[in-house]
C-alpha cells in the first residue's frame, strides 16, 4: 500500500495524523501532534526563505521542522556535532538567508549578517500560512568525513518513499530512536512518527543510558532504532529490562551476528532486524531473518524500487529515495552516469549472502595487505564476554601499520582473569582470520567513545 502524495508535514497532520492521544515527547517537554497544526514556535518570517536550522536540542528542531516544511524554500538541518567554524561555509553553500535557533547570536561566530528567527517554547497560536510554491528542500549534512561536511538535497517525497502506511487494524506504535533527528537515520524515525498513527519519543544529548531506557519504558516505546553501538550500550546496561519493545532495528554501522543474537536474547518478544541507509543513497533495504549481511538476490533486480549493484566490491544504489545532488559543490557528482550512488561500503559474497566488511576509506594497510577493521571486530564480538570492540591501525616503522584492538567486556562474577579472555579472543582471531588481520595489540578498556551520530569513534593510522 502506497502513501498518498503530500506537500508538507502539516498537510500530513491535517489529514488525520494529528489524532488525539498522539504525543511528541522530549526529555522534559511534550506536546500533542494535533496542537502543532495551530501553534507556531517561530517568531519571525520564514515564508519562501532558505533557513539554517540550528537549535539547542532535537525537540525544538522537531517543532521547527513541522512549522518550516511547506513554508520555507529550503531547510538545512544542522546536527549538534557540527563545528561552529563550518557553519558560515554551510550557510554560503546553501545560500541561507535566515537562521532559526533558540540560542544566542554569540553561539554563531561568522554569521553576524544572517537575520535570526527565534524558535521558542512554548509555541503560540498562529494562523496557518499558505504553502510555498514548491515543496521545501531538505538539505542534510553527510557524516564520516573530515573538514566541512558535504551538503545533499532531498525532498519530502524521497525522504518518505520507504515509509508504508500501517494496516488499518494495527495498534498505534510508540516510536523512539537513539539517533538525533538532524541526521538521516534519526530523521527517518521522526518522519515515521509524524506520518504514522502513534507517538514519538526523542533522545536527549547527555542523558544517561539508564535514564533514557527508563524513560522509554515509561512512555511504552514499541519501535526503537539505533546504531549497533547504541544497542551494545543498551545490552551493557541493567536498565535494558525497563523497556519491552516489539520492534528493534539497527542501522548506521555493520550489524554483526553477535549484537543481533544479543538483542534477540535480551528482547525475546521483539522483531530484531537491521536496515541499510545512507544520507546520499537513502533507505536501501531491511533484513529481518536474524542474520548478518543480506541475501545476494537483493542485488541485480532491474526495475525494482531500489536497484543495487556491486562494483569492485562497493555497494551501489539507485532509487527515488536517494538525494538528488550535492549542494554548493560544483562539478561533484552524487551518482554515476547510470544514476547509481557509490556508497563506499564494501561487501563480500559468502554462501549466498553479501556481508559488509567495512568502508573503502577505513582500510588498515599492514605491509601492503588490506584489513577492514569491522571484519576483525565481528570475530572479536562473538566472544561471550565481549560487548564492544574497536579495531584501529597503529603506525609501525616496519609494516606501516599494525592491527590494534580495544575491547569492552561484560562483567561476570565467575569469569576468569582478563588475560585468559585476551588469549581466547586472539585464538579465535587466529582461527578465523588471515595472519595479517590478527591484532598485534589487544587491550581491555572500560568503555569506547561513540560519536554524536551513534557510531564508534574511529581513528586511522
Amino acid at each position: 500500500m502506497s502513501r498518498p502524495e503530500m506537500r508538507s508535514l502539516r498537510e500530513a497532520l491535517a489529514r488525520g495524523a494529528g489524532a488525539p492521544g498522539r504525543m511528541l515527547h522530549g526529555l522534559d517537554r511534550a506536546i500533542p501532534f494535533a496542537d502543532l497544526l495551530d501553534l507556531n514556535c517561530l517568531g519571525g518570517d520564514v515564508a519562501g526563505r532558505r533557513v539554517l536550522l540550528a537549535t539547542s536540542d532535537q525537540f525544538m528542531a522537531a517543532l521547527a521542522l513541522i512549522a518550516l516544511d511547506g513554508l520555507a524554500e529550503a531547510v538545512v538541518l544542522c546536527p549538534p556535532d557540527l563545528a561552529p567554524e563550518h557553519l558560515p561555509v554551510i550557510a554560503g553553500r546553501a545560500r541561507a538567508d535566515r537562521l532559526v535557533t533558540d540560542r544566542p547570536r554569540s553561539a554563531f561566530p561568522g554569521l553576524d549578517a544572517l537575520p535570526i528567527v527565534d524558535c521558542a517554547w512554548p509555541p503560540v497560536p498562529a494562523a496557518r500560512e499558505p504553502a510555498f510554491e514548491r515543496p521545501t528542500e531538505w538539505l542534510l549534512l553527510t557524516s564520516g568525513t573530515t573538514g566541512v561536511p558535504k551538503l545533499v538535497r532531498h525532498d519530502l517525497a524521497g525522504l518518505t518513499a520507504a515509509i508504508r502506511p500501517p494496516a488499518a487494524d494495527a495498534p498505534s506504535p510508540v516510536w523512539a530512536t537513539f539517533y538525533d533527528i538532524r541526521r538521516y537515520g534519526g530523521l527517518q524515525i521522526f518522519l515515521r512518527g509524524v506520518l504514522g498513527t502513534g507517538s514519538l519519543v526523542l533522545s536527549q544529548a547527555g542523558e544517561a543510558i539508564s535514564d533514557h531506557l527508563h524513560r522509554l519504558g515509561r512512555h511504552g516505546a514499541t519501535h526503537v532504532s539505533g546504531t549497533p553501538s547504541h544497542w551494545r550500550r543498551v545490552l551493557m546496561s541493567p536498565a535494558r529490562s525497563a523497556m519491552a519493545p516489539g520492534y528493534v532495528r539497527l542501522s548506521g554501522e555493520i550489524a554483526d551476528q553477535a549484537v543481533l543474537d544479543g538483542l534477540r536474547e535480551a528482547f525475546p518478544g521483539a522483531s530484531v532486524g537491521h536496515a541499510y541507509a545512507s544520507t546520499e543513497a537513502g533507505v536501501g533495504f531491511e533484513v529481518t531473518d536474524g542474520l548478518e549481511g543480506f541475501p545476494t538476490d537483493y542485488v541485480g533486480r532491474a526495475g525494482a524500487e531500489v536497484e543495487m549493484r556491486v562494483v569492485d566490491g562497493s555497494l551501489r544504489i539507485r532509487s527515488r529515495r536517494a538525494a538528488s545532488d550535492y549542494v554548493g559543490a560544483d562539478g561533484l557528482a552524487l551518482a554515476d552516469a547510470d544514476g547509481f550512488v557509490d556508497t563506499g561500503d564494501m561487501v563480500e559474497e559468502r554462501a549466498g549472502r553479501y556481508h559488509f566488511v567495512g568502508r573503502r576509506g577505513g582500510i588498515i594497510n599492514v605491509g601492503g595487505l588490506k584489513v577492514h577493521p569491522e571484519e576483525v571486530e565481528a570475530v572479536i564480538n562473538r566472544h561471550a564476554r565481549v560487548r564492544m570492540s574497536l579495531v584501529e591501525g597503529r603506525r609501525n616503522p616496519i609494516t606501516g601499520a599494525i592491527v590494534s584492538a580495544s575491547v569492552v567486556l561484560e562483567p561476570a562474577n565467575d569469569a576468569g582473569p582478563d588475560d585468559e579472555v585476551k588469549k581466547e579472543i586472539l585464538a579465535a582471531c587466529r582461527a578465523e582470520l588471515s595472519p595479517h588481520k590478527v591484532p598485534a595489540m589487544l587491550r581491555i578498556v572500560p568503555s569506547l567513545d561513540v560519536t554524536a551520530a551513534g557510531k564508534l569513534a574511529r581513528r586511522h593510522a
